[in-house]
């Protein structure tokens, strides 16, 4: 298994100098690209399973020992992460592979998409399975870079300033994290996570707080985590659907992973419990509030992915095994659905022409299966029975009544606000730009209604293949099945984030995993 940790990243990054190459060839860029995905999904499925059955697996790149060279670590929560997002981010390409045959790749030209989409790919899972801190930031910085080009697509003028507005955020929590890394490495002599978790417990306690605070509030803008979430709203809407639903996913996820580590393996004697829940009772709020005041489907999802932010900060606060399972479960529901909204928006808007919810109306009647997807993600995001997201939360709420404290009680009752409010705003979402008739939306007239209106003689079908290529509506669909499977294996799901989450309850045990003989 030791041989196949390293093809997780390396694949991607070879893929991606093949379609650099075969930039002229866009067929061949999408097989690549496709290809380059699918393996990585299936060696991901593969060591998950031999991680759940046998434990951690660890390699050290070019047979050079911890902490000297460059560790590689495969535990659970590693590997589902990994797996979770290269099928994500296969289902993605798949959507943006039938736009780009549809619309000539306007949008996204794809001698610069596919190879910049790889070597995202390819940071995504380095930052997964670093064992090291600066191997953690080289995958950082490997997703700031393809993510600003992706960002900036087309070069409007629109995508362009979000883009300096997200790459201007985005160096300067990559500046913070790097000065910690040093900080991190003057005091304990090393960037190796499981040293410096063996070692910070020798630190004064004042300069372990320093050195976790420094790296939190790097992963907190990284996660878009109140009050270092102003950011996103105005960043991701503007980019193409695809594009839009890969950084809506995964990219805040990244941080939240981050904070996992830095919480429960690095500075497990620092306790920041109570801050961590003021700030997730924050993100919940606010987030969730800015989603109530929006018009446009993208904005509004931009913010609730905000808010549900606060749903993971607040296990990871609680910190006990039923928690941090829970948390897991949370993380993976919401990259799904999350992913899987934004799939669908990018469909609402190729059929009305716009995603502003004024000037929508009659995509139930024109496009009743695009909103059937679209609802079964809203209503799995709301948190309505007996969906992932419902599952998750009650994990999250039974965390907290088992730790009682009057702060807890009152995230639960901030968490179930919130999730009611997040089912209200897309009940308004769905009651204006699916429910009501395109006669009552004054001045708008869809393109597919105006498709139809010139050919009274067909049927719908054929102009909706026209308008909504099978491409992707097929990986929309399977998106949205992928959620429902959550609910549907949602035992064992649960069942598989409680043993992650058993990793953390010994701290040791990432330690003994990297050093089996025991630390020098």
């Amino acid at each position: 298994m030791t041989a196949i940790l390293p093809l997780i990243v390396l694949i991607p990054l070879f893929a991606a100098a093949l379609a650099l190459v075969l930039g002229a060839y866009r067929r061949a860029q999408v097989t690549v690209s496709a290809l380059a995905l699918t393996s990585v999904s299936v060696l991901a499925a593969i060591l998950l399973v031999h991680v759940d059955r046998h434990g951690t697996v660890v390699v050290d790149v070019g047979a050079w020992d911890a902490p000297f060279g460059i560790v590689l670590v495969a535990d659970r929560l590693a590997i589902i992460m990994v797996l979770i997002s290269a099928l994500m981010l296969l289902g993605v390409l798949l959507f943006a592979a039938g736009q780009g045959i549809a619309d000539g790749d306007r949008d996204t030209p794809v001698s610069i998409f596919h190879p910049t989409y790889l070597v995202l790919a390819a940071g995504l899972f380095d930052a997964f399975v670093a064992g090291d801190l600066f191997n953690m930031y080289v995958g950082f910085e490997m997703l700031l870079s393809a993510s600003y080009v992706l960002l900036t697509l087309a070069g409007t003028g629109a995508r362009i300033r979000a883009g300096v507005t997200y790459i201007i955020i985005s160096l300067t929590s990559s500046i913070i994290f790097l000065a910690s890394i040093a900080f991190i490495y003057a005091a304990t002599g090393t960037v190796t996570i499981a040293l410096i978790a063996e070692r910070v417990r020798d630190l004064p306690a004042d300069v372990q707080l320093i050195l976790c605070i420094s790296l939190l509030v790097a992963f907190c803008v990284k996660a878009a985590v109140f009050p270092m979430s102003f950011w996103l709203p105005d960043s991701y809407p503007t980019a193409p659907a695809p594009v839009t639903a890969v950084f809506a996913g995964l990219l805040t996820k990244v941080g939240v992973y981050a904070i996992i580590r830095t919480d429960t393996v690095m500075f497990t004697d620092v306790n920041i419990d109570v801050p961590l829940m003021v700030i997730a009772l924050l993100t919940l709020l606010i987030g969730v509030l800015g989603a109530l005041a929006q018009a446009d489907i993208k904005r509004l999802l931009s913010f609730t992915l905000v808010s549900h932010i606060g749903y993971m900060i607040f296990g990871i606060a609680i910190g006990s095994q039923a928690a941090l399972a829970a948390t897991i479960f949370y993380i993976i529901h919401h990259i799904s659905v999350q992913t899987t909204l934004f799939l669908a928006t990018g469909l609402v808007e190729r059929i009305g022409g716009t995603t502003s919810i004024n000037r929508l109306g009659g995509i139930l009647k024109v496009a009743p299966f695009v909103s059937v997807l679209f609802f079964i993600g809203a209503m799995n995001l709301g948190g309505i029975p007996p969906f992932s997201g419902f599952l998750g939360k009650v994990g999250l709420f039974e965390a907290g009544v088992d730790l009682g404290t009057p702060l807890a009680y009152v995230l639960i009752g901030a968490g179930a606000l919130t999730s009611l409010l997040t089912l209200y705003a897309l009940v308004r979402v769905w009651n204006m730009a699916f429910w009501r008739s395109e006669s009552e939306v004054e001045g708008y007239s869809s393109p597919l209604l105006n498709s139809l209106a010139e050919d009274p003689e067909d049927q719908g079908l054929t102009v909706k293949a026209k308008r909504v290529p099978a491409l992707m509506l097929t990986a929309s669909t399977g998106m949205v099945a992928l959620t429902v499977c959550l609910t549907i294996f949602a035992g064992p799901l649960f069942d598989l984030a409680a043993r992650t989450a058993s990793d953390f309850e010994v701290s040791s045990t990432y330690v003994d995993a990297v050093f089996p003989g025991g630390v020098q």
